[in-house]
């Protein structure tokens, strides 16, 4: 059982391999193609037109959560699902943290989506928006972290606690 830097670790350089360009064989480190699902993939990345879209994850505890952001325009806001979309994409990125998770360290990572997705949309012009969407992970890896928030135990003793109460009054 690996420890939880171990994994933490693992999360981190999976996430950092999917920078921007390590989608083509030519501009990665490693010689390997990785495709993540986004929408910057598709085409040339230097002389193509970009497209602005992008993940990110952190820990707090035994949640990982995986942020996605991208600018888009906003005939594609009113033609779809927007929450929909941003769902899917943020599962390309959780299946592919699993899969390079997987060959960075020889382990499998469990991930279990706990709540919907939550989207935020927000204007940038009359023709662009700015779309922001994020998930909670469960690590199912991380069994003996205690997750944030929690009520810590008691661990003053009487004498202090005593000294304490009579200030309060």
């Amino acid at each position: 059982m690996a420890s939880v830097l171990d994994i933490v670790r693992g999360i981190s350089q999976a996430a950092a391999n999917a920078y921007d360009g390590s989608q083509d064989e030519k501009y990665s480190l490693d010689g390997e193609a990785r495709k993540i699902g986004l929408k910057r993939e598709e085409g040339d990345p230097i002389i193509d037109s970009r497209v602005v879209d992008g993940f990110n994850v952190r820990m707090s505890g035994p949640i990982l959560t995986i942020s996605y952001q991208s600018d888009i325009k906003l005939k594609d806001v009113y033609a779809g699902d927007i929450e929909a979309d941003v769902e899917e994409m943020i599962q390309n990125v959780a299946n592919f943290l699993k899969k390079e998770f997987k060959k960075i360290t020889g382990d499998a990572l469990t991930l279990t989506a706990e709540g919907d997705v939550d989207v935020l949309v927000q204007n940038t012009s009359k023709v662009r928006v700015f779309v922001t969407g994020k998930r909670n992970y469960k690590v199912g890896n991380l069994a003996d972290v205690i997750e944030v928030g929690l009520p810590s135990e008691e661990r003053l003793d009487k004498s202090i606690r005593d000294f304490i109460s009579l200030g309060k009054q």
